[in-house]
């Protein structure tokens, strides 16, 4: 067979910059997405260009050198042709980073990983990110004092995301209004358990059993800063509530008889907050329950909430409530937190009414009759000044008091099935403070006017409203 003629030189030239120029982005015009998404408080916080649907994080941890070493692949959507896009990523060393299996120039500036694919993402293209990254994982301090992101423990560690901790331990778009679903592996010194969100898919030794890999899923859509992982030699144990719905208690052994009770009063919990605020929105439930002290808080992270120490009845009911509110409808911005909140302390308040404590009502006229220069009238719980104050009183209580301002002026027959509407139309999903407000207004289209003073007084107002 006759051998075709090989092309002149310059031919041969302008092909292979025609095919170069085609592998890289086939024309597309791309432009770098936003280096952040412009949280009124957290401006910085997130990326813009990209929907991250999937986090495959292989994580592995010393507790005796402190060191982390992880692989994160994202699968992402680009929402407009992109030329380069943001990660959130606080210290850590990155060795490396692909784009849809090739390599990507990445830059590091601040919490900002910049990343440069060498093909250009048109929009509508789904790819993957993978981020190699190593390091010791740093404790972030919030400007309200509070310490978030990588705690180290005598025996472990414990891994908290709110508000902007998460970026401590994975490289992602940190923000609320991202949702994603995730794979959560993590490595550990055999003897010493890793403990996260959703289900426990696999438990694997290493061929010499001297490292334990532990597996989680998570299939329903969770925020970031819900997210956790806890390791430490915790007592573990499996059960189901009356309605079949798995639970999975993970608990510190020195805290493991003081929470045995409340523990015992999960599924009852769960049933009451399924029979108030409607079905339970995720595929199992449970808690931590790390040392005391271990952090300052306790956190309604997705599934099983972490608590410092063993909690209260009350302290379980809130978290627990955020699984509804918080987790699954989840705010579309840092200054929506009184969503959270609110609901949650409410959440409170109606578990005493229905268990023969104080009614809502007394719980509404205790909080009230501070006085006139406490805390909780600093500020509307819809405007907090800073992020300094998105965890203060007014976010909490006087949330609270907003929502029993609304059942005061619907009724009990529409609030109590606003509470399962508002999370079942919400599902999944984010909303804010206007949301909610036209939600309301809709379901109770004759009382406008009443409902715009609760806005007025109650939710927006400065200073402390007139009592009802």
């Amino acid at each position: 067979m006759r051998r075709r003629p090989r092309p002149r030189r310059s031919l041969a030239l302008a092909l292979v910059t025609l095919l170069s120029v085609a592998a890289c982005g086939g024309g597309v015009d791309g432009s770098p997405g936003a280096s952040g998404l412009r949280d009124p408080y957290f401006p910085k916080l997130g990326n813009g260009g990209y929907d991250v649907t999937h986090y495959a994080l292989n994580l592995a941890y010393d507790p005796d050198t402190h060191r982390l070493t992880g692989t994160a692949t994202l699968t992402a959507t680009a929402l407009q042709d992109l030329s380069a896009f943001n990660l959130d990523l606080h210290g850590l060393t990155v060795a490396g980073v692909t784009v849809d299996k090739k390599r990507a120039v990445n830059r590091r500036a601040g919490n900002e990983l910049t990343v440069r694919p060498f093909d250009e993402l048109p929009k509508g293209h789904t790819f993957r990110t993978v981020v190699r990254y190593s390091g010791e994982p740093a404790t972030i301090t919030d400007s309200d004092g509070a310490e978030e992101g990588w705690l180290r423990t005598d025996d472990g560690a414990l891994g908290l995301g709110e508000p902007t901790g998460s970026m401590a331990w994975f490289p992602g778009n940190h923000h609320p209004s991202d949702k994603a679903t995730y794979t959560i592996a993590v490595s550990v010194p055999t003897g010493v358990r890793a403990v996260s969100n959703g289900e426990l898919a696999s438990t694997k030794r290493s061929a010499y059993g001297r490292t334990t890999t532990y597996t989680w899923r998570v299939t329903q859509p969770m925020a970031s800063y819900v997210a956790t992982v806890a390791i430490g030699t915790f007592e573990t144990h499996t059960s189901r509530t009356p309605a079949g719905l798995p639970v999975y208690t993970a608990v510190a052994p020195e805290e493991a008889e003081a929470s045995e009770k409340v523990l015992a009063r999960l599924p009852e919990v769960v049933d009451w907050e399924t029979r108030t605020f409607g079905p339970y929105p995720f595929s199992s439930t449970g808690a931590i329950v790390a040392r005391e002290g271990a952090a300052g808080y306790a956190l309604e992270t997705q599934n099983r909430p972490v608590f410092p120490g063993a909690p209260d009845v009350g302290l379980l009911v809130h978290e627990m409530a955020h699984q509804w509110y918080g987790d699954s409808v989840t705010p579309k911005s840092w200054r929506d937190m009184w969503l959270n909140e609110g609901f949650a302390t409410y959440a409170e308040w109606l578990w005493e009414e229905q268990h023969e404590g104080d009614t809502a009502q007394e719980s509404f006229e205790a909080a009230y009759d501070h006085a006139p220069d406490s805390a909780v009238w600093a500020f509307p719980p819809a405007d907090p000044p800073s992020a300094a104050h998105i965890s203060d009183p007014p976010v909490y209580q006087r949330g609270a008091m907003v929502l029993h301002r609304i059942r005061q002026t619907i009724g009990d027959t529409k609030f109590f099935a606003l509470l399962k509407s508002w999370a079942a139309d919400h599902k999944y999903g984010n909303a804010d403070t206007h949301d909610f407000t036209a939600y309301v207004e809709h379901a109770n289209p004759g009382g406008k006017d009443a409902l715009d003073e609760v806005w007025k007084d109650w939710l927006y107002g400065k200073g402390k409203p007139d009592k009802p």
